[in-house]
């Protein structure tokens, strides 16, 4: 399997390439932004990941610094109560039950902004519980990479982390509830969308180990899918343009009870079937994310927030 990958080498060069089972590591001629890479329609991005991984390796992922799969002028959107359990949770929540029981069923999905790509973290980096929120959660989702063409050209692990407190007080908190830094973390290779064969039943399972222990775990599939991947797609698209792709979480089938909430010191692991693995330590205020902005011009920054865990 083959996995598309943003890295920064010893010199804080950030590059793209292509990375195969043994981590090896094929750059793309040029050095294209992934933002490029997704200005290409499918078949073209599928003859430029072929043809570059036909070639040498020139680095090793463990000599490397993989950092998010997102830049340039791509955006990071989510989608909700697109799983029954999702809208469970959300009705349990809510003092506005009623939003939640009918958008399950709408025509118009919820779509809501997540993050631009330089406040998204990636494997081993923190995520951040708000510190004005009681009640706070991971939400395992499989993201769909979109070209600028509304194309699926690949896939990736998502935690779409919510302070349900704020949401459930009131819907129009959502924003809020949804985007602040530490809330939005991806896993570190795209996965090409040729190389899955069955992206409508995939194994997801989430576990949070506190002290060593599972605190919570969870399991789903995307089988349970409410609604079609192409149709929250096609509402995304429309009226808006996105020159340089973008990338859709589309939402969650596991939702701890209201009993729950992450801690600090937790780490969340998320396991998508053919995707890959996220795994993210928590931290208890936004604050301790501030690293993000020094990061944008100095990639290697974010090597000193990184945890590693044993495999």
């Amino acid at each position: 399997m083959t996995r598309i990958v943003r890295f920064a080498d010893e010199a804080g060069t950030v590059r793209t390439g292509v990375a195969d089972d043994a981590g090896g590591i094929r750059a793309f001629p040029g050095a294209p932004l992934i933002a490029e890479l997704l200005r290409l329609p499918t078949v073209e991005l599928r003859a430029l990941v072929e043809n570059t991984v036909s070639g040498p390796a020139a680095a090793h992922e463990r000599d490397v610094l993989p950092l998010p799969p997102l830049d340039g002028l791509m955006e990071l959107w989510a989608a909700g109560v697109t799983y029954e359990r999702s809208r469970e949770a959300r009705v349990e929540e809510s003092t506005e039950q009623s939003v939640y029981e009918r958008i399950y069923d709408a025509e118009r999905p919820e779509l809501f902004f997540k993050s631009p790509p330089w406040r998204v973290v990636t494997d081993g980096e923190p995520i951040a519980v708000r510190d004005d929120s009681e009640l706070n959660v991971p939400e395992p989702e499989l993201a769909l990479v979109l070209n600028r063409h509304g194309e699926t050209v690949g896939y990736l692990v998502c935690d779409d982390v919510s302070s349900r407190s704020i949401e459930g007080e009131n819907p129009l908190y959502l924003p809020q509830a949804k985007i602040y830094a530490g809330s939005a973390a991806v896993s570190s290779a795209i996965v090409p969308a040729w190389e899955i064969e069955a992206p409508d039943a995939l194994g997801i399972t989430m576990v949070v180990w506190r002290d060593g222990e599972a605190a919570y775990q969870g399991v789903a599939s995307t089988a349970a899918f409410h609604r079609t991947p192409r149709g929250l797609v096609d509402h995304l698209w429309r009226s808006q343009p996105f020159p340089d792709g973008a990338v859709l979480s589309t939402g969650t089938g596991i939702v701890p009870a209201l009993d729950f909430t992450l801690r600090a010191g937790d780490v969340v692991e998320i396991s998508i079937e053919g995707v890959g693995v996220l795994r993210n330590p928590v931290r208890a205020h936004q604050a301790e994310l501030d690293w993000l902005v020094e990061a944008i011009a100095e990639p290697l920054t974010r090597r000193a927030h990184r945890s590693r865990f044993p495999e």
